[in-house]
């Protein structure tokens, strides 16, 4: 089975940190785009950033100079390094992953079961 397993979610105080990391394990040996989304309680799930194969980046406008996504292509790990965290940035976090698609997917082949990020203030 093709699985992504997300890790690193938790309970910080508003301005901390925390660093997910999602792992990719399976039949498929090349992935093009890697990244990580998050839903609210009452929202809908948004974009967070993505990053294709040759490392370029989109990232939504509120979480730019705040977070920071890299990946290692040798371990199929990506991973979202959270600095200055704000109560608003409470969500689960999952991880998505597709062989083809780079950036901007309507909708990637593989997701992770989500990572819980709670933000007190």
């Amino acid at each position: 089975q093709v699985q992504l397993v997300e890790s690193g979610g938790g309970l910080v105080q508003a301005g901390g940190s925390l660093r997910l990391s999602c792992a990719f394990s399976g039949s498929i040996f090349s992935i093009n785009g890697m990244g990580w989304y998050r839903q609210a309680p009452g929202k809908q799930r948004e974009l967070v950033v993505v990053i294709d194969s040759a490392g370029s980046t989109n990232y939504a406008d509120s979480v730019k100079g705040r977070f920071t996504i890299s990946r290692d292509n040798a371990k199929n790990t990506v991973y979202l390094q959270m600095n200055s965290l704000k109560p608003e940035d409470t969500a689960v976090y999952y991880c998505a992953a597709d062989p083809l698609c780079g950036l901007g997917c309507n909708e990637y082949d593989y997701w992770g079961q989500g990572t819980q990020v709670t933000v007190s203030s």
